[in-house]
Parts: C-alpha cells; structure tokens; sequence
C-alpha cells in the first residue's frame, strides 16, 4: 500500500486564471502545497495533476512530479483519479489536496493520511477541528448574512459522517447546551477502490442542493472517517483572488514558513 498526495493545479479559473503559478512569498502556490503535502508522514508520493504545461513545467523546475490530466475534469476529484488511473492498487490511499489552500500543515493532512494508513478498512478519511464560541459565533453571523464559505460536519460515535452541510450544523435550539460544531477541513483521502467507485457514480440529489461533492459518498453508502485535529495556531487560508494571495503572503511574513 503506498499513500500518493494528488494536487489537482488547474490553469484556467475564472476569477484568477493562472492561479496556481501566483507567487506567495516568492514561491508559487502549487509549489507550497506540494511542499507541505511532501511534509506529511505518510505520504510516500506527490503528483502535481494539471492540463497546463506551464503548470507541469514550473514543478518540474522545483524538481516535483506533475502528471498531465484531460481538461474535460469536471472537478478535482476527477483530475485526482485521472492522475493515478494508470498505476494505483485498490488499496493505495489517494490524497485530494486543495491546490488554493497553500497554508494548510502538514500535520492537518496527516491527520486523514495516517488514518487512512493505519486502518486498510477505511474507504475515505477528512479532517475536521472544532470551533471555538468566537469563531462559532462568526461563522454564525457570516452565514446569516447569506455567505455560503465554510462547510460543517457532524458524525456519530463511530467518528463516520453523518452529513456535511454549508449551514451551521447541529441547529442549536439550546444555546446553554454547548454542542460542539465541527468546521471541515476540504482534503480527503481516499482508498483507490472507493476513489473509483466514486467518480463512477452520477451527481446526487444532496450533493446538488448543497453543491458538496462528498455528500455523494455518502448518499451512496460510502462511510468517511472525521479524523480531529487543529491548526497549532496557525492561521488557515484559501486562495481565490489576487487580494487572497496578498493576505497569504502577510500570514508567511507574520507566523513564518510551516515547512
């Protein structure tokens, strides 16, 4: 059983094309995510998966692996399972990195990598970290203004999914009783064979109304494990625009480089 990272890098993005090669801190955004995927445990592997030469060139240059995809992916989880199609074992662990999320630890990928690593049962594995009342609270409020970022989780006691939803999951009808909520963290691994199954499966009716793709999974039977971890204080951060990029330079330059 190997554990390959798959970084899925695409060029064209409406609101930032090339966003992949934007520069954070003089380093290019797929580089740092290559970096930190490079930087977990037990990731044996990293693959670069794009439908750009200029994106394949510029992780060549930094002595990576890209593998070129077709661009009619739809997602990253398909350009994930086009990428190692052609060599992984039913029981290799896939891991789908977001390629725009260039400050996530390494130790928050491990969390699902090594799940995955130490139980073979395991189909799919994504982290989660709980809020705490003051992020809880903005979440709460961002929602209530109609912003549809950040997604929660809640799970049973077996720590499976019970669903993942873009509203603020449980509903607390009692404020005093202090039910945790969980905000997911968007990387998954997953066993090739689930991998598989998975992109051969049509969009399902939950996924569609929430537009969340693991919810297909779900809906299909598929379990995935919640592995708990945090962030060690360090400051989470996606990138969808050249403001976004600025914000994650003024992180480096605040907390210093995780890797």
């Amino acid at each position: 059983m190997s554990v390959i990272a798959v970084i899925p890098a695409r060029y064209g993005s409406t609101r930032f094309p090339g966003k992949p090669l934007h520069e954070i801190a003089g380093v290019p955004m797929v580089e740092r995510v290559r970096r930190l995927a490079a930087a977990a445990p037990s990731v044996d592997r990293v693959i670069v998966a794009t439908d750009d030469e200029r994106i394949a060139q510029a992780v060549a240059r930094f002595g990576g692996e890209a593998v070129m995809t077709p661009e009619s992916c739809r997602n990253g989880t398909e350009r994930a399972f086009e990428a190692v199609k052609s060599f992984a074992g039913d029981d290799d662990v896939i891991v789908n990195l977001q390629g725009d999320a260039p400050l996530t630890p390494p130790w928050v990928i491990e969390a699902a990598a090594g799940a995955m690593a130490a139980d073979p049962s395991l189909p799919m594995a994504t982290p989660a970290v709980e809020l705490s009342p003051e992020a809880y609270a903005k979440m709460a409020e961002a929602k209530a203004r109609g912003e549809v970022g950040g997604t929660t989780v809640v799970f049973g006691r077996d720590m499976n999914a019970l669903y993942f939803s873009k509203a603020v999951i449980p509903f607390q009808r009692e404020k005093s009783a202090g039910t945790p909520v969980f905000k997911h963290i968007g990387l998954y691994a997953y066993r090739f064979s689930a991998l598989k199954r998975l992109v051969a499966l049509e969009p399902s009716p939950l996924e569609t109304a929430e537009s969340l793709e693991q919810l297909r999974a779900l809906e299909n039977g598929i379990p995935i494990r919640i592995v708990l971890t945090d962030y060690r204080g360090r400051t989470p951060w996606s990138v969808d625009s050249p403001r976004d990029a600025e914000i994650a330079a003024g992180i480096v330059a605040a907390e210093g480089e995780i890797v």
